[in-house]
């Protein structure tokens, strides 16, 4: 672990309103002493990316914008894209150095007699034997394709999926993302899910700073977490945060979602354009929020564009 050195506190506007006698820093929560591998404090993820077109408008804008982009993540499953739709999708990505990863469902909110909530909730676990079948043999499959990095939203598939990599019927190197569906509450969670096999753990939107401080001094297990979160987790909108957010809980994926955008899970070509535009959004988005972090006094090193290691959490030890 790399300690992140001489990182200060942050608050946009705190000097002038402190010139105006109001202290908007009387309790910052200490910086996070963890970093990635590469000695950075954050990546920039762009999710809902859903396929081949969605991709291509990405890199479009990312480039337009100066936006630089670690990973796109997809939300609708390896089932609803074709070989060829994934062939060319791994291929764009490998060229940029980006990290590409699908989502390995089917969850119960797309099966016979599910439970729903507004985000899903556990709706989006595994049920039974044959969905948990079916996301074990989409991830084999995704793998065989060339994907790296699989998003997981049930514990039973993601300890699943790491005994299959352990015992080398997945490659040692893909790593597993647990999705926001399954986000961990405590620092004690999040320990459990690294225990379980996730390399980076999505938690909730709606946490703290002082929260995101308990998790980093209880691990340095990578975090995911929404500047922007989609309405059906919160439709929370922290751009003015991101500076603090990333000084507390780093190793962090900074990830922009979008409010007040249709969920367009699973998504396809009906929904095409609508993908397409709300992903150049993300983009901007993430602009926004690179472009506070730029008019910060302080700078916090960004991984360099290409990296993917992780700190690897402590592991249950598996059984042969």
């Amino acid at each position: 672990m790399k300690p992140a050195k001489g990182v200060l506190p942050f608050i946009p506007g705190a000097a002038a309103l402190r010139q105006l006698g109001y202290e908007t820093s009387a309790f910052a929560p200490p910086s996070s002493t963890s970093s990635f591998p590469d000695g950075g404090l954050w990546r920039v993820e762009i999710p809902s990316v859903e396929g081949p077109k969605a991709l291509e408008a990405v890199l479009e804008e990312s480039e337009s914008l100066e936006v630089p982009i670690h990973r796109v993540s997809q939300g609708s499953g390896v089932t609803m894209l074709t070989d060829v739709e994934i062939r060319d999708m791994v291929l764009m990505c490998e060229e940029r150095g980006i990290e590409l990863c699908l989502f390995a469902r089917p969850g119960a909110n797309w099966d016979i007699g599910a439970a729903r909530d507004a985000a899903g909730g556990l709706s989006g676990r595994a049920r039974g034997l044959s969905q948990l079948s079916a996301a074990i043999a989409e991830i084999q499959r995704a793998s065989d394709l060339g994907v790296k990095s699989l998003l997981v939203s049930d514990e039973g598939l993601l300890v699943s999926a790491h005994q299959l990599r352990v015992s080398g019927l997945l490659p040692p190197g893909i790593q597993f993302k647990t999705s926001v569906m399954a986000a961990p509450l405590n620092p004690a969670a999040v320990v459990v899910h690294g225990l379980l096999g996730a390399d980076t753990v999505n938690v909730p939107s709606d946490m703290s700073l002082q929260q995101l401080r308990e998790i980093r001094e209880a691990c340095d297990t990578t975090l995911d977490f929404y500047i922007e979160a989609p309405d059906n987790i919160g439709g929370f909108v922290r751009h003015h945060e991101i500076y603090e957010i990333i000084r507390v809980a780093s190793p962090v994926y900074v990830k922009f979602g979008l409010r007040n955008a249709p969920d367009v899970y699973p998504s396809g070509v009906h929904l095409q354009s609508l993908v397409v535009e709300t992903c150049r959004e993300r983009v901007r988005r993430a602009r926004l929020g690179l472009d506070l972090l730029d008019r910060a006094p302080f700078q916090l090193p960004m991984s360099p564009q290409g990296s993917r290691l992780q700190h690897q959490p402590r592991r249950l030890k598996l059984e042969d």
